[in-house]
């Protein structure tokens, strides 16, 4: 039925009309949930060095999906002319959303005429119906003044005035929460300081992107004794994930650009149901040596969960750190296999490995020792029936063969993909690590590079900031307006205070006043 089809007026040819669109919309409707389901299962990917060709894949699976759920506007709307058309077509009544009930509420109230109008009496209030839409309001600019006023004792002629209060950046016109927003929208929102300048200057504002570049580092620079806190805080954990991800960096003089290394470290225990904060921090290194994370490391003790980047291998030397495998690693390197050369025997392994996480999915957020026993109990069997059928399997084959050193590849750490069959609160992958990559893939899109080894420096700092709130479930903006009108006077011996978990309550009962108020 074409778009420009015009409406009969015969009330048995509407509803035909409205059948068919009924069969079009629900054939519509699933290839939209079709669409859903494999973009969700593309963003749970890796985001590592395809993550640029799996951006690509959801960005052509989204605008399919725009381009359906408008298709599917339009349909709604000629089903409403139709039904308006159709007077004896029984009335549809449009699905209700509930609306989130922290939002204000502006009435417009509508009054009907206070007469009858057919008999020009006063009519009498019967009650009301009320519908509620969702608008945004754009974010306004403002300035605010703080103003200190002055007072003199008229005996002794002695004059009194409040002391300013601190600022994060002093002499600056850039409040907190001017600088809270720049900053999440740059780290969080991946939009460049130059988009931002773009956008300001629509509400008749310069915002210059030297300035905010330089503000950018002025706040990297105060927040540095916590990001340090932050760091701590992460490597006291008893189990790491971490990973890493290339970077491009602007190289100085000839305008090229050189490859860096951001690597992640997670602390996140809650599937193993630890009621800690979850932490993220991040560290920028000019290349990947295996000297970065062993510095980065250097201290920590307990069970480091990562990809087997031989970078690693030094620090599991001497035993105080454990390597725990990741399956969604030894998984992939079997599906490539099977995606180019399908077989019953690949797909039997990936069944049985699709079993090791179906049961992790049953006990996620128990406790550890339950986790330990649930694994003992059923995972630790079927692993060995895996490593028998790799074994087996590899006998067969030639040694340069894909399947082979698809097989290989696991059975070389077979120990550090079982490790998390002997400690409940080791995880079956390091999809965590993966996760808190995705925001370095995004802003990797939209930035093409980092300015230089600095820049790289000062976003792995906001991402640490940024990403411990997202995990914490924390408004990164509202912390980071809190953080900047406060640690500028906050004793550095206390810096723990400012930790995202630790302000949280804070935020959710109220915001904080502009600087200077009383």
């Amino acid at each position: 039925m074409s778009d420009t089809t015009p409406l009969p007026d015969d009330i048995d040819a509407l509803k035909a009309m409205l059948a068919e669109a009924r069969a079009l919309l629900a054939e519509r409707d699933l290839v939209i949930e079709q669409l859903k389901a494999q973009i969700d299962k593309l963003r749970r990917m890796q985001f590592g060095r395809k993550s640029e060709q799996l951006d690509r894949q959801i960005t052509q699976l989204e605008t399919e999906l725009e381009d359906l759920s408008a298709a599917r506007g339009v349909a709604d709307m000629r089903r409403a002319h139709a039904r308006a058309n159709a007077s004896t077509a029984t009335a549809e009544a449009a699905p209700k959303e509930a609306l989130p009930s922290h939002l204000s509420r502006e009435d417009h109230v509508l009054e009907p005429q206070p007469e009858c109008p057919d008999c020009g009496q006063p009519m009498r209030a019967l009650g009301e119906d009320v519908s509620e839409q969702l608008a945004r309001v754009a974010a306004a600019f403002k300035v605010i003044r703080t103003i200190r006023r002055k007072m003199v004792c008229p005996c002794c002629h002695k004059i009194t005035q409040p002391l300013m209060p601190g600022l994060p950046i002093e002499r600056s016109i850039a409040h907190p929460s001017l600088l809270a927003d720049i900053l999440v929208s740059k780290f969080a929102d991946h939009q460049p300081l130059y988009r931002q300048a773009q956008i300001a200057a629509r509400d008749g504002v310069n915002l210059d992107p030297a300035s905010s570049g330089r503000w950018v580092g002025q706040c990297e620079a105060l927040c540095e004794p916590l990001t340090d806190a932050l760091r701590r805080y992460t490597m006291a954990a008893f189990k790491l994930h971490a990973d890493d991800t290339p970077i491009p960096v602007l190289a100085p003089g000839n305008k090229k650009t050189k490859t860096g290394r951001l690597w992640v470290y997670v602390r996140d225990d809650r599937r193993s149901g630890s009621t800690e904060p979850a932490s993220v921090w991040f560290a920028y290194s000019p290349n990947r040596q295996g000297i970065h994370p062993q510095t980065h490391l250097a201290g920590f003790e307990g069970i480091l969960q990562a990809d087997a980047f031989a970078g690693f291998n030094e620090l599991f030397a001497d035993g105080t750190v454990r390597e725990a495998a990741c399956w969604d690693h030894a998984r992939r390197k079997l599906y490539d296999v099977h995606v180019r050369t399908p077989s019953q025997t690949t797909k039997e392994v990936l069944d049985m490995i699709g079993e090791l996480y179906g049961i992790e999915a049953s006990i996620r957020g128990s406790p550890a020792n339950e986790r330990l026993r649930v694994r003992q109990e059923k995972s630790k069997p079927l692993l060995a029936t895996i490593e028998t059928w790799m074994q087996t399997t590899l006998a067969k084959l030639s040694k340069k063969s894909e399947t082979a050193k698809a097989i290989n590849y696991s059975l070389n750490q077979w120990n550090a993909l079982t490790l998390y069959c002997e400690d409940g609160r080791v995880e079956i992958s390091n999809v965590l690590a993966e996760n808190a990559l995705r925001c370095v893939a995004l802003g990797r899109k939209n930035f093409m590079f980092a300015g230089s080894d600095s820049g790289g420096e000062r976003a792995a700092a906001m991402y640490s900031l940024i990403g411990s709130c997202k995990l914490n479930d924390i408004d990164p903006r509202a912390y980071l307006t809190h953080v900047l009108a406060h640690i500028a006077d906050h004793k550095v011996n206390r810096i723990d205070e400012l930790l995202p978990w630790n302000v949280a309550d804070r935020l959710h009962k109220s915001p904080d006043p502009p600087i200077g108020a009383t």
